[in-house]
């Protein structure tokens, strides 16, 4: 597989608690498209796959797939407790024409490192589709160490990795790792700040969750580092600085997605509606995030 560039994990446009906006997902899928993205990646955290019921999941695997018309490779999140549900759900998305499937190791009961290197074996022998390891220590509370990793790798269908760990110096060892046993393994950067850091290490792209609000902005700057411009780098990732402060505004540690819907709603993209049990942000917040995207807009104006 091809995987590289930027390849937005894509928020879930709700209409309610178990049904989706189809409008918004229409339009967020077409800022995507229009944007020249590599991939789209649903279900992952940004797009609380977790938190959504089977059904919908299933919903949003068949609508996302036939809105990209095979455009762009589909990567679909399995992370579960249960392997067999993760399986499942694997056939739905090989159903639908996915290319891959990603997934986080199982979370609530705290596995040790041989037990997760043999749920990830016997989840990658039973998939129907090809499987990217899911690094999210901050969601799963579990880390996929070095020695997890180097026996993970071996594995024919295990065919890359997207670390959300925000830690260089793990994703260095990765790579080093990559490059010793396994050349052309793809490595790909979750937190999009440290998207240039992560290239010059020698990621193949990012997963950037800011690419649902400006997918210009992560398009334009994979470019640029990818043809040496350094000017043009330096002066889009001062925009890439200015958008962490929309994932700030609230209280407690879902005031990433919080922002990130809100101000998708704001710009009337799609719903900013989140699954259980979050709320959207209260007027005070809401407010803070309307002042804020005056602002970012003329940025990105500049940049875009």
């Amino acid at each position: 597989m091809d995987i590289k560039g930027i390849v937005p994990p894509l928020v879930t446009p709700l209409a309610s608690r178990d049904a989706l906006d189809h409008a918004g997902l229409e339009r967020l899928i077409g800022n995507q498209l229009d944007a020249a993205v590599d991939g789209l990646f649903i279900l992952g955290t940004t797009g609380e796959g977790p938190s959504l019921s089977a059904r919908l999941q299933r919903e949003l695997i068949t609508a996302t797939s036939q809105l990209l018309e095979n455009k762009v490779p589909l990567y679909v999140g399995i992370t579960d407790t249960s392997l067999v549900d993760a399986i499942d759900l694997a056939q739905a998305a090989a159903d639908a024409g996915a290319s891959a499937v990603v997934a986080a190791p199982p979370f609530y009961f705290p596995a040790g490192q041989t037990e997760l290197q043999h749920w990830f074996h016997e989840l990658a022998d039973a998939l129907p589709l090809p499987l990217l390891l899911y690094n999210m220590p901050s969601c799963v509370r579990i880390v996929i160490e070095q020695p997890s990793l180097a026996t993970l790798i071996d594995h024919e269908n295990i065919v890359g990795l997207k670390d959300s760990s925000g830690d260089l110096e793990y994703f260095a060892q990765a790579i080093e790792l990559a490059r010793e046993k396994r050349p052309g393994w793809p490595i790909m950067m979750g937190p999009e700040a440290l998207l240039i850091d992560a290239m010059r290490l020698g990621a193949v792209g990012g997963v950037t969750g800011g690419a649902n609000l400006c997918p210009k902005l992560f398009t334009g700057l994979f470019a640029a580092i990818q043809s040496g411009d350094t000017a043009r780098v330096a002066e889009l990732q001062e925009v890439v600085v200015a958008l962490q402060q929309l994932y700030s505004f609230g209280k407690y540690g879902s005031s990433y997605l919080k922002g990130l819907k809100c101000a998708l709603d704001l710009t009337d993209i799609c719903s900013g509606l989140l699954a259980a049990p979050f709320d959207v942000f209260k007027a005070p917040e809401r407010a803070r995030v309307e002042a804020w995207l005056a602002v970012f807009k003329l940025k990105l104006e500049d940049v875009c």
